[in-house]
């Protein structure tokens, strides 16, 4: 399979520019009339999370920003949150002259692509949940540190080391447990992407503030239950077998998962078997079940012309 004409460019945002990558239908006499898919990536990435999602849709126009805070949009300044991460979304539909798209979003980028449909409901079409979304199991009264301690562990840790190269920085991830199995040349590009400053002082470019800012307002804040009540568009909700370090539990485990489906009895839900949480979008066995509800909800046939 192949991805379509893959660019970047930059949409002026509040407090500087969002670096968007889209992927165009190649050949199409109107690529703007294709379907828009939006996809909104987790709370330490980038939007070369998508790549392998994005070649499965090849009849799509297939839009991934990269969020404030994170890969090339870290520079922004003012304040980050769920409703600006919405913010910012609606300008890049603008800027590409998208009035509605399917949304998808991965671990945090569920959470904003939640918000994004709750303020903005004219701009979507319909919701695809990808491994988050629904609320986190944790303890009351944590404090912010503690909440990014609990759910995030060595991905915010990560965030105050230093590489002396890109290689190094590869042979970090290469030990890591949730891609002992599916390393790729995707995951490099991916992880090699991340980086920002130069030889021997390489750093993973998300910015801890904002990343502070958005999980206190993910956790502790009422956007995602007022979300979460008012759902009106069409929504599919996609869990991991593992979590964030292959294990079981996953990130939604047996013991709390029928509780939240029948608290929002809206969502449909769809299992993915073999993934953790990060190869759920980062895995050709991740990809292919992300593309295939896209494609259903989208009516986007599948590409039989590659291989």
């Amino acid at each position: 399979m192949t991805a379509g004409a893959y660019r970047t460019l930059d949409v002026p945002v509040a407090g500087g520019d969002l670096r968007v990558g889209v992927w165009e239908p190649e050949g199409a006499e109107d690529p703007d009339a294709a379907p828009a898919v939006l996809l909104i990536h987790g709370v330490t990435a980038s939007h070369l999370s998508w790549p392998l999602v994005a070649e499965r849709l090849p009849f799509a126009r297939v839009i991934a920003p990269d969020l404030r805070g994170r890969g090339r949009s870290n520079g922004l300044e003012g304040r980050a949150g769920l409703d600006t991460h919405a913010a910012d979304l609606v300008a890049v539909l603008d800027a590409l002259g998208v009035q509605r798209a399917i949304v998808v979003g991965h671990s945090m980028g569920a959470f904003v692509a939640l918000v994004l449909c709750d303020l903005y409901p004219d701009r979507v079409s319909r919701i695809v949940l990808v491994d988050g979304g629904l609320p986190l199991d944790l303890p009351d009264g944590l404090s912010p540190e503690g909440t990014i301690k609990l759910v995030l562990g060595p991905t915010a840790e990560r965030l105050a080391m230093r590489f002396a190269s890109v290689d190094a920085y590869l042979d970090f991830w290469r030990a890591h447990p949730a891609f002992r199995r599916d390393w790729s040349p995707a995951l490099e590009a991916y992880l090699a992407y991340d980086l920002v400053g130069a030889e021997p002082d390489l750093r993973p470019a998300t910015s801890y503030a904002t990343l502070e800012e958005d999980s206190i307002d993910q956790n502790s804040g009422t956007a995602i239950v007022d979300a979460l009540a008012r759902l009106r568009h069409p929504t599919v909700l996609l869990t991991a077998e593992r979590g964030l370090l292959d294990q079981v539990p996953p990130l939604y485990g047996e013991d709390r998962l029928p509780g939240l489906l029948a608290a929002y009895p809206g969502l449909e839900h769809v299992p993915v078997p073999d993934v953790n949480h990060y190869t759920i979008a980062l895995s050709d066995r991740g990809a292919d079940a992300v593309a295939s509800v896209v494609r259903e909800h989208a009516r986007i046939p599948a590409d039989t012309t590659q291989d």
